[in-house]
C-alpha cells in the first residue's frame, strides 16, 4: 500500500467513523456533548425470550469485568434463565401458587443463579434443544407452569419429593443439559469454577429504588410480580437515584436499568427515550419560552417527531409513587446503561444498550433516555457498591 493510498484511506476511515457516530446518535435536531462512554460487549439479540433482566445484567457483569481489566467474555444468558426457571419453579410451589412464575425477573436473579450454578461461555451452552434456530420460550413455559400447577392440585395434598426430578428433566428437555464440564481457551473448567475465575465478587452488587410510600435509606421488598425472589432493595430519594446514576458512570461503573418502556416517550426505533409535554405547567427545560411562540401545529409536530430537543416534563417523588401505584409505571423491560451525554440545552441522557440486537434500529441497538424519562420510568437500578457516592453509601450502611 502507498503512502498515499494509506492516507487516503485513513481520512476515509476518520471521515466514515465521524459519520457512524452521527448515523448512530438519535435525530439531527439534537447536539450532544459527551460525558462519559463506557467499555461494553457487542449487542445482543434476546430474539422470542422474555428475559431482558437476564441479557441486561449479563451485559453488566461483561462491562464490569472489562472495567476490572479482564477480557471480553461472551456468557451465556440460556445457562442462567435455564436454573432460573428451575428455581421458580420451587419457589412457586412453596408458595402454593401465591407467587410469580414466568419468563420475567430480576436482575439479582442473575446473582443469585451465578451463586448458586456458576456460569459458563455462550460456546459451551447454546441453550437450543427444541428444533428451532433462534430462542422462544413460550411453549415453555406455559408448559412448566402446567406441570407446577398439576403438582399443587394433587388431591392428596402430600407432594412428593420426586416432582423436581421431572420439572427440571422437562426444562432440560427443551434447553438442553448444561455440560458439568467443558474446556475453554484451552483450560477445563465446571461451571462454577468457570464463575471463580472470572474475579467477580458478586456480594459488591446492590439493588436501588426510590419509593416515598417505603422509608429512605433502608432495605424494601419492591413489590413487583418480577421480583419471583422477594429481593430486598435500598430504597432512596428520587434526586439520590439520580445521582447515583451520574456518579457511577462518572467513574466508569455502567448500571444494569429496569424500568418501563411503554410510554409514548419511548423509541428504540428513533434511538429516544423522552418524557415530552406540551403543558407549559409541568415543563423544565430552557426551551420553554421558545415553545410557547410555535403554534399548535409545529408543537405537535416536534412532540410526535423525534426530531428535536421538545420541553419535558418535571417528576419528583410524588409524580414517581403515583404512577407506579397506578400502573402506569410498571418493570417491563431491563437495559444497560453504559453512557452519558448531555443534549444542548443541559439535559442528562443516558447511553442504553437494549437486547433487540444491534440491527433493530439504525443505531446499534442503542438508546439515549433523558433525565425526565429516567426520573418517571426508573423502576430500580444495580450497581457496584463503589459507584454509589461516599454520602449516600454512608446512609444506606454500605
Amino acid at each position: 500500500m502507498t503512502k498515499n493510498i494509506l492516507l487516503l484511506t485513513l481520512f476515509v476511515f476518520i471521515t466514515s467513523t465521524s459519520l457512524w457516530a452521527q448515523d448512530k446518535g438519535p435525530r439531527s435536531g439534537y447536539k450532544f456533548q459527551t460525558v462519559a462512554d463506557l467499555k461494553t460487549t457487542p449487542v445482543k439479540d434476546q430474539q422470542s425470550v422474555g428475559t431482558c433482566w437476564d441479557y441486561a445484567t449479563i451485559s453488566f457483569l461483561e462491562s464490569e469485568l472489562l472495567r476490572m481489566g479482564k477480557p471480553e467474555y461472551n456468557l451465556a444468558e440460556i445457562f442462567v434463565a435455564k436454573n432460573a426457571y428451575y428455581e421458580k419453579g420451587v419457589r412457586y410451589i412453596q408458595f402454593h401458587g401465591n407467587n410469580n412464575f414466568s419468563e420475567g425477573g430480576q436482575a439479582h436473579d442473575v446473582i443469585a443463579m451465578i451463586k448458586k450454578y456458576g456460569i459458563v461461555p455462550e460456546e459451551a451452552y447454546i441453550g437450543l434443544n427444541y428444533g428451532r434456530d433462534f430462542h422462544i420460550h413460550a411453549e415453555l413455559v406455559a408448559a412448566l407452569k402446567g406441570i407446577l400447577d398439576g403438582v399443587n392440585a394433587n388431591p392428596n395434598k402430600r407432594i412428593t419429593p420426586t416432582w423436581t426430578e421431572g420439572f427440571r428433566a422437562y426444562i432440560e428437555s427443551y434447553l438442553g443439559t448444561a455440560p458439568e464440564k467443558f474446556t475453554y481457551q484451552g483450560k477445563e473448567y465446571t461451571p462454577k469454577s468457570f464463575a471463580e475465575s472470572l474475579g467477580l465478587n458478586l456480594d459488591d452488587y446492590v439493588e436501588i429504588t426510590s419509593y416515598e410510600a417505603f422509608p429512605f435509606h433502608e432495605e424494601i421488598e419492591l413489590p413487583i410480580p418480577d421480583n419471583w425472589m422477594h429481593g430486598r432493595y435500598y430504597n432512596v430519594p428520587l434526586d439520590e437515584l439520580m445521582e447515583i446514576m451520574r456518579y457511577a458512570l462518572e467513574n466508569g461503573y455502567t448500571v444494569c436499568w429496569d424500568g418501563d418502556v411503554s410510554h409514548n416517550g419511548f423509541s428504540h426505533g428513533s434511538g429516544l427515550a423522552i418524557l415530552p409535554t406540551d403543558n407549559p405547567e409541568e415543563m423544565i427545560n430552557s426551551e420553554i419560552s421558545k415553545w410557547t411562540t410555535l403554534s399548535d401545529k409545529e408543537r405537535k409536530s416536534r412532540l410526535n417527531s423525534f426530531e428535536a430537543p421538545v420541553p419535558e416534563m418535571k417528576v419528583d417523588d410524588a409524580k414517581r409513587q403515583a404512577t407506579f401505584n397506578s400502573r402506569q409505571t410498571t418493570d417491563d423491560h431491563l437495559m444497560h446503561i453504559t453512557g452519558l451525554l448531555k443534549d444542548q440545552n443541559g439535559t442528562y441522557y443516558y447511553k442504553t444498550k437494549n437486547s433487540w440486537a444491534e440491527d433493530s434500529n439504525t443505531f446499534g441497538g442503542y438508546l439515549y433516555m433523558s433525565e425526565p424519562y429516567c426520573r418517571l420510568q426508573t423502576v430500580a437500578i444495580m450497581v457496584h457498591k463503589n459507584a454509589i457516592p461516599k454520602a449516600i453509601r454512608k446512609k444506606l450502611g454500605l
